[in-house]
């Protein structure tokens, strides 16, 4: 018998007896959990009657992003393939949750990226070459982040996650007009962080963005051997916050989401979380061999539902794909490649000694030992050349 099934509890009507007390009012739920469950399928425009209320102008800015995207991805593959990257997570296939979680935000907004969000940070206007200094094994963070309000690349599973929650209440209780949106993939829904920050954010009420990502696996573990929930959005509920289900390659219908996520949390609505249904097309890595746990048959059966392909459908019903605009667009996606190739080919300067900056705000005794002893190493080694 659970508490809520217990006579006096008022789910059957019963009033409480002398042997069976009922329970405190303080376990009832702080909220009605109707309004927070996500919807069975999830939420589609393109293809649906309500794309016909689209904008032009917000879809050929959807299109023209998501081809950079993907030349961007096919061009930081090839460069792991000629030893310029030490590794690199494609978000091919992906493109559309990247691009529109970074185009929700405002300026003065932070976005918390995972490993594979680098396009996310390329389109918020991150410098390529920065987003990719991580991967190339070069630095700890290669860019700024509060230039552009974008927190360093995060490789362990969703610990950044209570990063943005931390930052979102701070920014709250500062008087901040300041949204975070955190990006994680459907494995990080497993980690205890992604649990610590939900309970934190719905408490708090803290105006911050969860966008799960669901691409089928967590390297090569499907999502079926990891949770047995309904959908990862209905996770939202436990904490006391909506959740939302949406086509992950459906890059308006996420952009609509996402924005709604971002308004509510401004206005002090409080957190939301969004899962994007997506696949990842491209292997975990370049250090994975996918084949392994998946049919060749299904990363087709997904390239069939691309969001390129989506995208160009609706524009081209409108008679918006034209030859001069898909030229344009074309262009400026090789020019992007093009800049990053030949700035990836060129060998950087590295000082060893960088290694000891930047991790603590005032170097600790065991650092400055540590710096002392390279530095004697490096200057022996010169001796002997």
């Amino acid at each position: 018998m659970t508490v809520l099934e217990q006579p006096g509890s008022g789910r059957h009507g019963s009033t409480a007896t002398s042997d069976r007390p009922a329970p405190p009012p303080a376990w009832r739920p702080r909220v009605d959990p109707g309004p927070l469950l996500p919807d069975e399928e999830p939420y589609r425009l393109l293809g649906t009657d309500a794309a016909r209320g689209l904008d032009d102008g917000l879809l050929k800015r959807l299109y023209a992003q998501l081809v950079s995207g993907r030349r961007y991805n096919t061009q930081a593959t090839a460069l792991t393939r000629q030893g310029r990257l030490a590794v690199y997570p494609s978000s091919t296939g992906q493109e559309a949750c990247e691009v529109a979680a970074a185009l929700v935000l405002e300026e003065r907004d932070w976005l918390f990226p995972s490993y594979r969000d680098t396009l996310a940070a390329v389109a918020r206007g991150l410098d390529p070459v920065q987003a990719l200094t991580l991967l190339r094994g070069d630095w700890h963070t290669g860019y700024d982040p509060r230039e552009h309000r974008v927190a360093p690349l995060c490789t362990p599973l969703a610990t950044q996650l209570p990063h943005a929650v931390g930052l979102a209440h701070a920014a709250r209780l500062k008087g901040d007009d300041v949204v975070a949106l955190a990006m994680v993939g459907d494995g990080g829904t497993s980690e205890g962080d992604f649990h610590e920050a939900l309970n934190f954010a719905a408490v708090w009420q803290a105006p911050v963005v969860f966008l799960v990502q669901n691409n089928g696996f967590a390297i090569s573990v499907p999502l079926a051997k990891q949770t047995a929930a309904p959908s990862l959005a209905h996770k939202a509920v436990g904490y006391g916050m909506p959740g939302r289900l949406v086509d992950g390659n459906d890059a308006p219908a996420l952009h609509e989401v996402l924005g709604e996520a971002v308004a509510r949390a401004r206005r002090g609505g409080g957190p939301t979380l969004v899962e994007a249904v997506t696949y990842r097309i491209e292997a975990h890595t370049n250090a994975d061999d996918a084949t392994r746990y998946r049919s060749d048959a299904e990363v087709e059966t997904w390239r069939g539902h691309d969001p390129i392909t989506l995208l160009e459908r609706e524009l081209a019903e409108r008679d918006l794909l034209t030859p001069a605009y898909v030229s344009a667009t074309k262009d400026a996606a090789e020019e992007l490649a093009g800049a990053l190739r030949e700035r990836m080919n060129a060998d950087p300067a590295l000082d060893p000694m960088d290694l000891f900056d930047h991790v603590y705000a005032a170097p600790t005794r065991q650092l400055r030992e540590q710096a002392d002893l390279l530095r004697a190493e490096i200057a022996a080694e010169g001796e002997h050349r």
